[in-house]
């Protein structure tokens, strides 16, 4: 969440991307540093345990999200 909020702040698009359970975290995060309505794009938690396939699909549904926070901008 801060590297891109910082990124940002710098004229860089960025797209954070959170798991579910690190929502708050990633939510407390921004309100810390004076973004707290920046935005971000979620997957499901956890994604460590996933296999390549299940990685795959999650990648392919969060893409127009990132898309999304890349072109019109989270500032």
């Amino acid at each position: 969440m801060l590297d891109g909020i910082l990124l940002e702040r710098r004229g860089i698009p960025a797209a954070a991307i959170c798991t579910d359970l690190f929502v708050p975290n990633g939510r407390a995060m921004a309100e810390a540093h004076g973004a707290p309505d920046y935005p971000f794009a979620r997957v499901p938690h956890p994604l460590a345990s996933a296999s390549p396939a299940e990685l795959a699909r999650e990648a392919k549904e969060v893409l127009s999200a990132v898309l999304r926070l890349l072109t019109e901008g989270n500032a």
